[in-house]
């Protein structure tokens, strides 16, 4: 294509002979800064500027476009992780509930278990485990969610995205590490329960 009609076709130059925009790459990122005064001070002779006039072009250095690209993502992942953590808590505390009315709902079954010599340290395993499982069972739930959500999104909007280990593993021990601080008091309030008081109990 001829150099006259790219411009005016294309790049919306509507001046033959013209140039709309120039890219300099330095050698180094260190040469950054003095290459891009040196490309202003040739700009402004070219023009024809006096030395109180402003510039009538704009120098965009992509670096500062990348920091700031970087600064907004930087923002996004605070965001997003504040927004997880929200989630985790409000999860955790559905859990903890859960656990304390399986608790109640299971005090003679507790007192059972102790008369017959189960030990506090047994109660306390017992219904830390079940609520591990309980979160480990959801975080298992969101990560295949996770992957295939990823997966359509690849196949719908042909954007690549990519499933590492450490972000997977990461998600599964956080869903365990919820379990069991959200389930140890749930669990020690039923440890120490008394057998005679649990026996008795009318649910």
């Amino acid at each position: 294509m001829p150099l006259v009609t790219a411009q005016r076709q294309l790049f919306g130059t509507q001046f033959q002979g013209t140039v709309s925009m120039v890219m300099v790459q330095a050698a180094t990122e260190a040469d950054m800064m003095p290459l891009e005064k040196s490309v202003r001070e040739l700009l402004r002779q070219r023009h024809h500027l006096h030395a109180n006039a402003e510039d009538d072009f704009r120098i965009t250095n992509m670096t500062e476009v990348s920091e700031t690209a970087s600064e907004v993502t930087g923002m996004l992942s605070i965001l997003l992780a504040a927004i997880a953590s929200i989630s985790l808590f409000v999860g955790g505390i559905g859990i903890m509930n859960i656990m304390m009315v399986s608790v109640t709902e299971r005090t003679r079954e507790i007192g059972i278990r102790m008369a017959i010599g189960a030990r506090r340290r047994d109660i306390l395993i017992q219904f830390l485990l079940e609520s591990v499982i309980i979160t480990m069972a959801g975080g298992v739930v969101g990560i295949v969610v996770g992957i295939g959500l990823a997966y359509a999104t690849t196949r719908v909007f042909d954007v690549l995205t990519t499933v590492t280990a450490t972000p997977v593993l990461l998600a599964f021990f956080v869903s365990v590490a919820v379990g069991i601080f959200f389930g140890l008091y749930p669990a020690s309030k039923a440890a120490r329960l008394r057998p005679i008081d649990a026996l008795r109990y009318q649910g």
